[in-house]
């Protein structure tokens, strides 16, 4: 565990680097909306496909669903709950909620969970994204930004314009082909498995060039202390007790959890953007979520 993690580190270091030597004079978000969008546009629904295609859909699906679905509306209650309580302005309510209830189940854990238990894991991640998370993000998730955030924006598109996505069509496609049982064609196979493998190192380097150390403000403490608990400790510890709920066991139920204990998303800063959110609050909120994740994550990995 300790190894994999180094490892990521190191490698969202060069990323954090980037941002200081601009290489070729290209900034930090120029390069990480490049790399985001081969991801987004290309890589991921090509693993998608690949791993859907093969994975085992059936009552586990379901229950990595209800796990992922329930721990984020959860963490949505207690951290709207926690705002209340502690008087934050809606700016402030809207990015505590987003950074403490959605976690970066795919970016950081597709590539944590799989160095550590393996290939298997990415169908885990990937259900857990497109059948719980990314729906939330697309449907609530905008809500609640827009409910917090400036007014005066226009009106929204149809929430199911935001499924329109490579992903979601890849999903669709490759779920199609699992229940009708089609076979993978040999040479097909190998160029999505080739594919595949680029997702994780670009989607960590990536991640380090979000990482901005200029975004801590000693000022956001009192907004980032309660988003670090909410996120860190009580999300793991409601997914813990959903799985046990759902008799999940084994390397199943540890690696689901460790996914929904990953640190804030870090598509969150984009929504913070669009609807006149706090971005800076929500860029530390990252950033220091996703650097304390380095210990707390080893220690979830014990408890499992």
């Amino acid at each position: 565990m300790n190894t994999t993690l180094m490892q990521m580190t190191v490698l969202m270091l060069c990323g954090a680097g980037w941002r200081v030597l601009m290489p070729n004079r290209l900034s930090a978000d120029q390069t990480r909306l490049v790399l985001t969008s081969v991801v987004y546009y290309f890589f991921m629904p090509v693993m998608v496909l690949d791993v859907l295609w093969r994975a085992d859909i059936g009552w586990q699906s379901l229950q990595y669903s209800a796990l992922g679905s329930i721990s984020i509306l959860l963490s949505i209650v207690a951290s709207w709950m926690t705002a209340k309580l502690c008087r934050f302005k809606n700016q402030q309510t809207g990015a505590v909620i987003l950074a403490a209830a959605f976690p970066n189940v795919t970016y950081l854990g597709l590539p944590v969970l799989e160095q550590i238990f393996g290939d298997w894991t990415r169908s885990l991640v990937i259900q857990i994204d497109l059948f719980a998370e990314a729906p939330l993000v697309y449907t609530l998730g905008i809500m609640l930004a827009r409910h917090y955030g400036a007014t005066g924006e226009p009106k929204p598109k149809s929430v199911l314009a935001f499924f329109n996505a490579p992903p979601f069509w890849a999903a669709f496609v490759a779920v199609v082909l699992n229940l009708n049982q089609v076979p993978i064609p040999f040479w097909l196979a190998g160029l999505l498995q080739k594919c595949s493998g680029a997702v994780a190192p670009l989607m960590i380097f990536s991640l380090g060039l979000a990482l901005s150390w200029r975004d801590i403000r000693v000022r956001n403490l009192p907004f980032i202390a309660p988003t670090v608990l909410i996120k860190l400790w009580l999300m793991p510890l409601i997914a813990l007790w959903l799985a046990n709920l759902l008799n999940l066991t084994g390397h199943p139920k540890a690696a689901a959890v460790m996914d929904i204990a990953m640190p804030s998303m870090v598509m969150g800063i984009v929504l913070c953007d669009r609807y006149k959110l706090d971005s800076g609050l929500y860029a530390m909120a990252v950033t220091v979520t996703t650097a304390l994740s380095l210990a707390s994550l080893p220690l979830w990995y014990r408890v499992l």
